[in-house]
């Protein structure tokens, strides 16, 4: 949790940087040039402004929710942020292993899946043993939720 919090701040730090020293230049820059009406370089820069303000909002958005999250709140028995499980395909009979976590954490390839995905939410809140049903572009796929570790359990906090 605290990786994803500064690879946020990070972020927002970079781009109030941007917001407030690079881009005044370069709109100052583009305003030297003259006729504003017919200047590229001008609306160029205040369209880049207006995209930085509103990702700056989504990144304080996400941050603030992200530091809101009580990890003594999570449930110790069912599927929530920080639960590893161990699915069993009930139609290819093969077992696969994914981590739930935030979407800026997320790597299917390595088994990290967001709880906002599809099988993320198909999974939330369900406990070991439990069947779920998760539409996927190949269509639905059958599992059953085969051994569920919590993020207690696994002694992250």
């Amino acid at each position: 949790m605290e990786e994803v919090k500064k690879k946020l701040q990070q972020e927002l730090d970079s781009l109030e940087e941007e917001l407030h020293f690079k881009l005044p230049k370069e709109i100052q820059l583009a305003r030297e040039f003259g006729d504003l009406r017919e200047n590229a370089e001008y609306k160029a820069a205040m369209e880049r402004q207006s995209i930085v303000q509103a990702r700056i909002a989504q990144v304080r958005q996400r941050l603030s929710e992200v530091q809101s999250i009580d990890l003594t709140k999570i449930p110790t028995d069912s599927v929530a942020y920080g639960s590893k499980v161990v699915l069993y395909d009930l139609d290819t009979e093969e077992k696969v292993t994914y981590r739930l976590v935030t979407s800026e954490e997320s790597d299917p390839e390595n088994g990290l899946i967001s709880t906002v995905s599809p099988i993320g939410q198909a999974l939330m809140g369900k406990e070991e043993g439990a069947e779920i049903k998760v539409k996927t572009p190949k269509g639905f796929r059958n599992f059953e939720i085969y051994r569920l570790t919590t993020i207690h359990d696994l002694g992250e906090k």
